[in-house]
């Protein structure tokens, strides 16, 4: 049986999904109210929880050879929640626990250049010494932001901003494909300490090919600035708006992926792991681009 956290979001839902294709026994961990209802609403099989006490999150996890952590959130939630889910998982005597580590390598990235990625980190050194195997899926960033939310491709102008290097390679893999992946890692009691998947290692001078291929007309790579100024950017963003304590993308936030990426900072090294699960197939950018246009 395996036991998902974080189903009501869009990655955790689709690893429900995903393994439900795959005939795995799999239930969605929930608070009790708005958040079980909603997934009752769709068909899954859900067992309630107060995640704020590790006696309560052990008791739904009964049974459970392997729970997966699609937490997202700041230091309460990936720090706090999910501390307390690995721990309850350890008491619950699961045999794997999969954490919400779906980013690039965070292991590679600078101290204090990311404060998501920092978070990761922070879990890790926990989850570390538990007495519990482990399986941490990287995925680089998600495909899907560069239809907008990372927005380096500007179609009124036909460009593909980028800083630093035009020729910097970049891990992307979309949510479905990670969702796709991450449900068949469940279920392989051999998959091993870390997985490496991208769906596409891509440059800004490889997506404005491809934006052209999609639209039919010639889009080119812009310089936006260097590495520093989109630093310094970044620093200024922060003191005008730092945003809340439950902003998980200010601005700033963002763009700290963003100078990661052009950066080559968490860049994946080889090999990559996208053929252990060979009935996989890879979502490819030109396939994004054209459903983003179709939409």
């Amino acid at each position: 049986m395996i036991v998902v956290a974080g189903a009501s979001g869009d990655l955790g839902g689709r690893i429900v999904q995903e393994l439900y294709a795959l005939d795995a026994p799999v239930i969605a961990l929930a608070r009790p109210g708005t958040s079980a209802a909603s997934l009752h609403d769709k068909g899954f099989v859900v067992r309630e929880c107060d995640f704020s006490n590790v006696d309560s999150i052990a008791r739904a996890l009964s049974g459970a050879q392997c729970v997966v952590s699609a937490l997202s959130g700041l230091d309460p939630v990936i720090v706090g929640a999910q501390g307390r889910l690995l721990d309850a998982a350890v008491q619950a005597g699961a045999a794997r626990f999969i954490p919400s580590d779906f980013a690039i390598d965070f292991r590679r990235v600078p101290p204090k250049s990311n404060r998501n990625l920092a978070l990761r980190r922070m879990f890790l050194e926990k989850a570390q010494s538990a007495p519990i195997r482990l399986t941490s899926i990287l995925n680089g960033a998600f495909m899907d932001m560069l239809t907008g939310t990372i927005p380096i491709i500007q179609h009124r102008i036909k460009r593909v901003l980028y800083w630093g290097s035009a020729d910097q390679p970049m891990d992307f893999t979309t949510i479905a494909d990670t969702a796709r992946y991450t449900a068949r890692a469940a279920i392989d009691p051999e998959a091993p300490r870390w997985l490496k998947i991208a769906g596409a290692q891509v440059s800004a001078r490889d997506i404005a090919a491809a934006v052209s291929r999609v639209r039919g007309s010639t889009y080119r790579v812009l310089p936006a600035g260097t590495l520093g100024s989109l630093g310094l950017i970044i620093q200024i963003a922060r003191r005008i708006a730092p945003g809340g304590p439950d902003d998980l993308y200010p601005a700033w936030q963002g763009m700290q992926y963003m100078r990661n990426l052009f950066a080559g900072e968490g860049a994946f090294e080889p090999p990559l792991d996208n053929d252990r699960y060979r009935d996989m197939t890879w979502t490819s950018l030109d396939e994004v681009l054209r459903a983003a246009r179709a939409a």
